[in-house]
């Protein structure tokens, strides 16, 4: 019997994980008792982390957009956040 490999975690799960992890980094950093190598190694790794969010977060629009409206699907565009 073969065994199973788990599934890959939800685009949900991964924006949650991915954020609360953000926040630490943002925490530790704002300590500000890390050296300036460790501080670019954490800025680095929450760019990546932001930017995963920000994909996760558009899927999650385009999502809700197909949902809405499933009929038109030239409607269902990437998420354009307000100049605001």
């Amino acid at each position: 019997m073969a065994a199973k490999t788990p599934a890959p975690p939800s685009p949900v799960a991964q924006f949650e994980s991915s954020l609360d992890e953000l926040e630490q980094l943002v925490q530790k950093m704002e300590k500000g008792e890390m050296s300036l190598d460790d501080s670019l190694a954490a800025y680095e790794r929450g760019v990546n982390l932001y930017r995963q969010c920000q994909g996760a977060l558009e899927q999650a629009e385009l999502r809700v957009r197909l949902l809405s409206d499933p009929a038109d699907p030239e409607t269902a565009q990437p998420f354009q956040p307000d100049a605001s």
